[in-house]
């Protein structure tokens, strides 16, 4: 073999041997972290970051005059902050109306009615109103415990003042973009101030509670919720004593809500509330003849339609 053979073929072994070290060098690289460094950086993001903040308004009116009159309002707000494993809420809530009616009366029994005879009675037929504070403290991304208090008034069901207080256990069975559903389990006290000169009431409960949220498009969502209270002790009632799960109460509520522009929303919302043991109805301005004293229905029901504002 030649000398300029020998040459070559050592040329060519060295441009062999080189050819991956020039592929490496080309390829992209990518740069990592250390433990140490990523988790440092995860703590600072920690204590930056913002708490989440919720802010809703909605108000409802209806006014009609002449022949019927009518004046009917709802209103209601609700406002969270959530930081890190705490959430705290507000809820306020209230629905007034009032309608004015023709009362006839054949005082004088002569079968028809004269015009001094007919009236026009002005009469309040919802007042109600509602304030609930509560705290959540998240165990992890599933799990809470909660307590929460409340004052409310709803006087044409009988309940001068009503206050209550609840605890217990938060379950987040389902948490999708799409389904969200949520069960919960605790104690439930309620303190009744009752109308006329019925005895104010206590009442010890078990309580269950289950909400759903859906999204039923890009804009719509549908929310169903069921609250559940079972008392646990007995009652004494204007008539006559209560056996504890014989006062049982349940209130169910269903809303859709649609956005309209930016901030702007569209719910509609049916309410129903079940008292199997009601308060005694209100006093009238004619007082009841003794050893009498209705009660109020079991079942209320509210449907309403509101506009919403987001504030956060």
């Amino acid at each position: 073999m030649s000398i300029y053979r020998l040459m070559g073929l050592g040329l060519g072994l060295v441009a062999l041997c080189s050819l991956p070290t020039a592929a490496k060098a080309e390829a992209p690289k990518f740069e990592y972290a250390k433990k140490e460094e990523a988790k440092a950086e995860g703590k600072a993001t920690a204590k930056t970051a913002s708490a989440e903040w919720k802010a809703t308004a909605q108000a409802g009116f209806l006014l009609t005059t002449g022949n019927a009159s009518n004046t009917t309002v709802s209103s209601g707000f609700r406002a969270s902050r959530k930081a890190g494993k705490n959430k705290l809420q507000l809820d306020l809530g209230g629905a007034f109306a009032r309608s004015t009616i023709y009362l006839a009366v054949d005082d004088n029994a002569n079968g028809a009615i004269e015009e001094s005879e007919l009236n026009r009675i002005a009469k309040t037929t919802s007042q109600s109103w509602l304030v609930k504070g509560r705290y959540d403290r998240f165990l992890n991304a599933h799990n809470a415990l909660y307590i929460s208090a409340a004052t409310s008034a709803d006087k044409p069901a009988g309940r001068v003042l009503i206050g209550s207080g609840q605890v217990g256990y938060s379950r987040i069975l389902v948490d999708s973009k799409v389904h969200q559903l949520v069960l919960e389990s605790g104690y439930d006290f309620s303190y009744e101030d009752l109308s006329g000169n019925t005895k104010s009431v206590s009442i010890h409960s078990w309580r269950i509670f289950a909400g759903y949220r859906g999204k039923l498009s890009e804009d719509t969502s549908l929310e169903i919720s069921t609250e559940s209270l079972f008392n646990i002790n007995e009652l004494e009632t204007s008539s006559g004593p209560v056996s504890p799960f014989l006062d049982t109460r349940f209130n169910n509520q269903v809303s859709l809500t649609t956005s309209i522009y930016g901030d702007l929303s569209f719910r509609f919302s049916f309410q129903s509330r079940f008292d199997n043991n009601p308060a005694p109805r209100p006093k009238l301005e004619v007082p009841y003849a003794g050893g009498f004293s209705p009660l109020a229905d079991k079942l209320d029901t509210r449907t309403e339609a509101a506009i919403i504002v987001n504030f956060l």
